[in-house]
């Protein structure tokens, strides 16, 4: 006969999913059609053809980045209710619904703000098509056929530590430099601030699964994460090389040193949580994160 956690164990609320569960009800639950774009409107139009270049450049990477991640996360999600982790399925619920949002909001950025309808795909570099258009729907989709702790790796990886922890945070970083620093795009602004908090939950459920997979797995799916972790971080970087190569002077005073050691740093932060758990110490690997 089939059993239900709800109605023997009951829930475990003080589980790290739960955690993050209950913060995503509170922190998440914001409307991206009541972002205010008034001002970010008119500062639109002040800005100087290379900084609204750069900014539809970053902006298009993320729309895109997002659509992607909403497209194929769904297949992490079955894998994990197939095995029963009932926690983490309740935690996971959020996350296909904060990506639709963030679909949402960089939308009404193009049709509100920027007045952008064209066909944006010129901002497809080869490291970013690499990534979202090659191994991010490989190591998910993968997952319909292979539920394997090693094939969970591989996707947690791609999505969480890399496009997520690497690419994503880098991105937020850049977006806060320019228009924080140049006190324009208040709407904007708000936006970024809301998707850093949807994303470090997102984050740190990443941790959280690639700790367990090590935690159950030992030694051969640590080294798999590292080596996934290597695979990725030359095309990681190269998305940000090759954001910043079209410009010269970088418009904003944004500067490619900057930002190339931002996402090496973040790199480092995620690989180094996720080892605290070869000696056991999954608590120490999430420590700080919810």
């Amino acid at each position: 006969m089939r059993t239900f956690a709800s109605t023997s164990r009951g829930l475990d609320h003080d589980a790290f999913p739960m955690r993050l569960w209950h913060k995503a009800k509170k922190l998440g639950i914001w409307d991206p059609r009541d972002i205010d774009f008034t001002q970010d409107i008119a500062d639109w139009k002040r800005l100087t053809p290379p900084e609204q270049d750069i900014l539809l450049r970053l902006t298009t990477l993320f729309q895109a980045g997002e659509e992607a991640v909403t497209l194929d996360l769904l297949p992490l999600i079955q894998v994990i209710a197939s095995e029963g982790r009932l926690e983490e399925e309740i935690y996971l619920t959020s996350f296909l619904w904060e990506e639709a949002k963030h679909v949402e909001i960089f939308r009404r950025f193009f049709d509100e703000v920027a007045g952008e309808s064209s066909d944006l795909s010129r901002y497809f570099t080869p490291s970013y098509q690499r990534i979202f258009m090659d191994e991010l729907p490989t190591a998910l989709g993968r997952l319909r056929v292979d539920a394997s702790p090693g094939a969970l790796a591989d996707a947690s990886v791609t999505y969480n530590m890399i496009v997520e922890g690497v690419l994503a945070e880098t991105g937020y970083h850049a977006y806060h430099e320019a228009l924080t620093r140049n006190g324009i795009m208040p709407g904007m602004q708000q936006v970024t601030r809301l998707l850093k908090q949807d994303e470090s939950r997102h984050l740190a459920y990443g941790v959280y699964l690639l700790s367990r997979l090590v935690l159950e797995g030992g030694e051969p799916l640590w080294q798999r994460i590292q080596d996934r972790m290597a695979l990725l971080l030359a095309p990681a970087v190269g998305v940000i090389m090759e954001v910043f190569a079209s410009y010269e002077p970088i418009p904003f005073g944004l500067t490619l040193e900057a930002f190339s050691t931002f996402a090496l740093s973040q790199f480092q932060n995620r690989l180094e949580r996720i080892e605290r758990a070869r000696a056991g110490a999954l608590d120490q690997a999430t420590a700080g994160l919810v």
